[in-house]
């Protein structure tokens, strides 16, 4: 069978199990996930997996591999591991990830596939330029964009939205591919209690960070609480906004349950348990910004309604009006006014949460979004594209 080695630098962040879920949907090729380092505690189960050179390295091995990096130099003992695989393609998933292992794949003489997720390219390249992301990344647009005029190179954006702000980055746009994800809906299904037995309870699920817009929530579930007292808030995720977010629910007297990191199955019991989902997502200082959230279709494969304001999720992962609300981001009064809505209303909330799940199934079944990528797979791979000449030579 076909081979693809699947490229992700750290193996692999808890919020990041929607690249287990899709190379696990693999079915017209076998892969090998590859890594420089793996984190403790991470699930890898049922995955081949290989850790490059001698896996999590020393303080002064980041170091050097750092320079290494940045210099451009790939390590034989690195491209032979790889090189032993047999492959007939890499895929690597964000775009930073994609310059760092570059100077390796090009001597792999592969044609390569970069996903593009959202902060790798929504990120203005000034923050960037200025050193925000570390000393090593200065350079990063720039060689995101000198990998882009190499031939061997095409990109997969995760939603539309994505795919825009790539090209408005400067890759040009017939080397973008817009390729959803997707949701496994034979594990997100409706469960618990029906949707109208069930507490009015509204349920956030993301990182702690200034993208994903808790302080928002809080906000206007602050003002939701003086109209239905009996709601409550669950938010799931950890981050370092985490105590911030918790001294502004005490300074409002807002009774949130903070849960911190949250396994992957405990986070399905909470949308069984949940009236309502809400990832009120804001573009952050930096520009770095939502490219389709995972969770919100989760929830709608669970027949919950979102409420969002994440780009992409509310253009794309909802049908406003039908599977849930999109608000214009920052707007605490719309978000009030939309959980509201359906908090209060069984007619409108059964409604969508029927509609909510067949616009999952219908659009973003993950076996149907793997199968579209596993095509772009073998186009790619039987262009025969490969690195060749003074194109090998560029940073």
């Amino acid at each position: 069978m076909k081979k693809v080695i699947v490229y992700r630098n750290t193996l692999l962040p808890y919020s990041e199990t929607f690249i287990r879920a899709q190379v696990l949907s693999y079915r017209g090729w076998d892969a090998v996930l590859a890594g420089a380092e793996r984190l403790p505690g991470s699930n890898l189960e049922g995955l081949t997996t290989l850790l490059l050179g001698k896996g999590r390295p020393s303080v002064s091995g980041r170091v050097f591999r750092r320079v290494r990096e940045r210099l451009g130099y790939a390590a034989p003992s690195i491209v032979a591991q790889l090189d032993r695989e047999a492959a007939q393609l890499a895929h690597v998933h964000f775009g930073t990830d994609a310059v760092r292992i570059w100077p390796v794949l090009r001597r792999l003489n592969l044609p390569v596939i970069v996903t593009l997720h959202g902060y790798d390219i929504n990120t203005y390249k000034e923050w960037w330029e200025q050193g925000h992301g570390g000393r090593g990344r200065r350079t990063y647009p720039r060689k995101l964009l000198a990998m882009a005029d190499n031939a061997s190179v095409t990109f997969v954006a995760v939603s539309e939205a994505i795919r825009q702000r790539a090209i408005d980055f400067g890759i040009p746009g017939e080397k973008i591919s817009t390729k959803y994800i997707g949701v496994d809906v034979s594990r997100f299904t409706p469960g618990g209690l029906p949707i109208l037995k069930r507490k009015r309870q509204v349920l956030y699920v993301g990182r702690m960070v200034e993208k994903k817009g808790g302080s928002i929530l809080i906000e206007a579930f602050a003002r939701v609480r003086q109209q239905v007292p009996t709601a409550r808030l669950v938010m799931a995720g950890d981050g370092p906004l985490l105590g911030e977010f918790k001294r502004l629910a005490r300074r409002l007297n807002v009774p949130v349950k903070f849960m911190g990191k949250t396994p992957v199955n405990e986070v399905k019991r909470q949308i069984d348990k949940s009236r309502v989902f809400c990832l009120p997502s804001i573009i952050a200082r930096n520009g770095d910004a939502e490219g389709l959230p995972i969770s919100v279709l989760e929830a709608q494969a669970c027949g919950v309604p979102v409420v969002t304001s994440a780009r992409g999720g509310a253009t794309e992962g909802i049908r406003h009006g039908r599977t849930g609300f999109a608000f214009q981001e920052g707007d605490v009064r719309a978000l009030e006014s939309a959980l509201l809505r359906l908090l209060s209303d069984d007619t409108l909330v059964a409604q969508m949460a029927e509609a909510a799940q067949a616009h999952v199934r219908a659009r973003f079944d993950l076996r149907k979004c793997t199968a579209a990528l596993e095509e772009l797979y073998d186009r790619t791979a039987a262009s025969g594209t490969r690195v060749t000449g003074a194109a090998a030579r560029l940073a």
